[in-house]
């Protein structure tokens, strides 16, 4: 199982902008817990930070058939990019939206998310520890279509054989 994680603008400055609101981690402190816990449960794992929108749409498609799960902080194209939003729903791969901050306790323009109809769930809050939320959503999230999978496959199987 493959999990991509794509961050969003200024993420990159975690660590150095704003710490009353998102803490004094870095982005490489965050993504070294969640290559951790990838580790121990047995899932691939590929980071990706960029500043621009375009990416982040060109990344997302680049998941299909590449990936079985996303985790996304669309940071704040959460709240104007129909771009990245039409992009998840046209990959169709479970996507987990996560957030750092509350958004809901913010400036009341970031208390909309445009992307949180078409992702699987959203994670807000927490600070770092949303990431590790997000893993641990995700990785059961793909184990259950994994499952679903597993099951169709042995009642095709079993079909198949009472037919003959």
């Amino acid at each position: 199982m493959k999990v991509v994680v794509i961050q969003g603008p200024n993420l990159n400055m975690l660590g150095h902008r704003e710490q009353n609101i998102y803490g004094p981690m870095k982005l490489e402190d965050i993504h070294n817990q969640m290559k951790s816990f990838a580790e121990q449960n047995g899932v691939e794992i590929e980071f990706f930070q960029s500043n621009l929108e375009g990416e982040i749409v060109d990344k997302l498609q680049e998941c299909l058939g590449e990936a079985n799960g996303v985790i996304l902080n669309a940071a704040a194209y959460t709240h104007t990019s129909i771009a990245i939003r039409d992009a998840i729903a046209a990959i169709q791969i479970p996507v987990v939206e996560v957030h750092l901050s509350n958004i809901y306790q913010r400036e009341e323009f970031r208390h909309k998310s445009l992307i949180a109809p078409v992702c699987a769930g959203q994670i807000t809050g927490f600070g770092p520890f949303s990431y590790h939320m997000a893993m641990i959503a995700i990785t059961q999230i793909m184990s259950e279509m994994k499952a679903r999978y597993e099951a169709e496959q042995a009642q095709q199987a079993q079909q198949a054989l009472q037919s003959k």
